[in-house]
């Protein structure tokens, strides 16, 4: 059976050696500032580095007093090792109606798609989740093309009856409207790697999303 999840706060992982951040020093933040889901990005490192990784974290959430959902980005063969919820997946992976075959009925398959056909094709593939972007503009995934603005989000909740996590730019300030144009969560990186406090960060976007989504 497969594990309930909630998109809600959705918390990305990345490496910031300029700050003296790594992935487990984020994941750590966003378990304790009450993310629901916790996605693995670790697009430089290695297999066996990422399954590393991978594990630690897993332990970490199965730790947590809280349901938290554990995805991996594109690695679909570190998430089934390292026993994860399920995988998120970009077109320039493995194509997705193949994952689902790998990944069964049990595990969670999130796809990325910034427009209509694109989503239309996740869902019929399987995906239980579409991350749709960029919203807005955003520096942290140099290939992101052109930001689809709170229209083209709106256009692509509309065209699935799966949910959607809006990402690409998305912090504080701009919860509210991303939710409100359709958006099911909000998957955010720089918003928590950049900030001073990533924990209080974490609080505070907990405390947007749960205004509009509930608790």
């Amino acid at each position: 059976m497969k594990k309930a999840f909630r998109l809600g706060l959705y918390v990305i992982t990345d490496s910031r050696a300029d700050l003296g951040r790594g992935h487990l020093e984020v994941a750590r933040a966003a378990l304790e500032g009450g993310a629901d889901v916790l996605q693995l990005r670790a697009k430089s490192a290695g297999g066996r580095e990422m399954y590393e990784m991978a594990v630690a974290i897993g332990e970490m959430v199965r730790k947590s007093d809280r349901m938290v959902t554990f995805l991996v980005n594109d690695r679909l063969d570190v998430a089934l090792a390292a026993g994860a919820d399920g995988v998120h997946l970009g077109w320039d992976d493995i194509p997705p109606i193949k994952a689902r075959r790998l990944l069964g009925d049990e595990l969670i398959m999130g796809v990325s798609a910034s427009s209509v056909e694109e989503a239309v094709a996740a869902r019929e593939a399987g995906a239980d989740y579409l991350g749709v972007g960029p919203v807005y503009p955003t520096s942290t995934k140099e290939d992101a093309g052109e930001p689809l603005g709170l229209e083209g989000l709106r256009e692509i909740a509309q065209a699935v009856d799966i949910p959607v996590v809006a990402i690409g730019g998305v912090n504080l300030e701009r919860v509210r409207e991303v939710l409100e144009a359709g958006a099911s969560g909000v998957a955010v990186i720089s918003a928590v790697t950049e900030a001073e406090d990533m924990r209080r960060a974490v609080l505070r976007l907990r405390r947007e999303v749960d205004r509009y989504l509930g608790s």
